[in-house]
């Protein structure tokens, strides 16, 4: 049975770049990592110029067609299960869904289907696609919102270097009690496990830089609706800084203050049953079209429920 792949990257040589050594367009213009280039060379289709495979010693000319195909894999280990999901997004090189609360991106111990993984993989195989499942980030369980998932390992790769730099921008939206003072503002401190119950994270001068953006959007009786970006990407940063600075988010069970216990604050969080968090909002540059993307997950029907019911003048 002949090698399948995904459609091919392409890179065509400007007259400028005539001359060039292909492994310098390879790894200077097409971003190629040492592991992939690797990858390629060892691939019957892997490195093509102008439709034939060539050494990547040879020198392109101007109007040169270079072409990278990546075989296709598959995830064997996670099973197809017909679990629906949002679709927000999709192309030949990327999976832009709208997670839904209560469901686990990837299979972990203990939880090995049910997951936003199975679903992904029956849909592809439905589709008689090969794929491997690739988050390129993660969300909490419980956590709603944008998530994107890399088809291939060049995709996977780019974004990946793209949140590392920075340039990757994530937005939230949170319900939290109280309000924040001031409204808005930024909330930056290092975040590590708690000695104590290490599932748990704290906001303690040896964690790791953490940095998270914060506006408020509106105002109820002991609550409000924050706008969040995230500088930084520590487990659970969002839950940890709003708890540091008094506003934990509502239905969270794990981050909490005491006068969140009293029996009104108690009510409002066991009506949503989660904690309102909702990822809203990703941008990136498109690692093959080179495009800056936006895309964005309206509010969860939950979240609007429960602002719903403090718009009623539900009193904290």
């Amino acid at each position: 049975m002949s090698q399948l792949y995904y459609a091919p990257i392409t890179y065509m040589i400007p007259p400028e770049e005539e001359g060039f050594m292909l492994k310098t367009i390879l790894q200077k213009r097409m971003d190629v990592s040492r592991k992939l280039l690797s990858r390629l060379k060892q691939t019957e289709q892997g490195i093509m110029l102008n439709g034939e495979r060539v050494y990547i010693s040879s020198r392109v000319q101007a109007g040169d067609r270079v072409e990278i195909r990546m075989a296709q894999e598959t995830s064997d280990d996670i099973l197809p299960e017909p679990i629906p999901f949002d679709i927000l997004y999709e192309d030949d090189h990327l999976l832009i869904v709208n997670k839904a609360a209560g469901i686990i991106v990837h299979p972990t111990h203990g939880h090995y289907t049910g997951t936003l993984a199975n679903g992904v993989v029956h849909y592809w195989r439905s589709q008689g696609a090969h794929y491997r499942f690739r988050p390129v980030h993660r969300l909490d369980q419980e956590t709603t919102g944008v998530l994107a998932i890399a088809k291939n390992p060049y995709v996977h790769q780019h974004i990946s270097e793209q949140m590392i730099a920075g340039t990757v921008e994530k937005r939230y939206l949170a319900i939290v009690h109280g309000c924040p003072d001031p409204d808005q503002g930024e909330v930056e401190g290092p975040i590590d496990r708690d000695p104590l119950e290490p599932h748990r994270r704290v906001v303690t001068p040896s964690g790791y830089a953490a940095l998270t953006r914060y506006e408020t959007l509106a105002v109820w009786n002991g609550a409000s609706r924050i706008r969040l970006k995230l500088e930084s990407g520590r487990t659970h940063q969002i839950r940890v800084h709003m708890t540091h600075i008094g506003c934990p988010l509502i239905g969270d069970k794990m981050y909490r203050l005491e006068e969140q216990n009293l029996p009104a604050a108690a009510a409002l969080d066991t009506s949503i049953g989660r904690q309102a968090l909702h990822a809203s909002e990703l941008a990136f540059v498109h690692p093959v079209t080179k495009e800056r993307m936006i895309f964005e997950a309206p509010l969860p029907p939950d979240m609007e429920q429960l602002e719903a019911l403090l718009d009623q003048g539900y009193s904290v």
